[in-house]
């Protein structure tokens, strides 16, 4: 299995939720980019937010953003 274009969408997203409280969440404006609010609402769908446009992460979410900024992290290290 490969990440297709709009795993990597979500992904991105999810890591633009902050990670300093459970009480903070985004919101994805109209104007915004069609793929963020796609994924926006892919992961509504999913339950992994709270709201088509983003809102707050669920418990899925959460477990997620661990997983995703763990990926982020291990990808962004150089080899060595």
């Amino acid at each position: 299995m490969t990440f297709t274009n709009n795993m990597i969408a979500e992904l991105n997203l999810l890591l633009k939720f902050p990670d300093t409280s459970l009480m903070q969440g985004i919101k994805v404006h109209h104007d915004a980019e069609p793929e963020l609010i796609a994924a926006a609402q892919r992961m509504f769908d999913k339950g992994i937010v709270t709201l088509p446009d983003g809102g707050y992460l669920t418990d899925l979410g959460h477990d997620l953003v661990e997983h995703a900024q763990i990926i982020a992290t291990a990808f962004s290290h150089p080899p060595g």
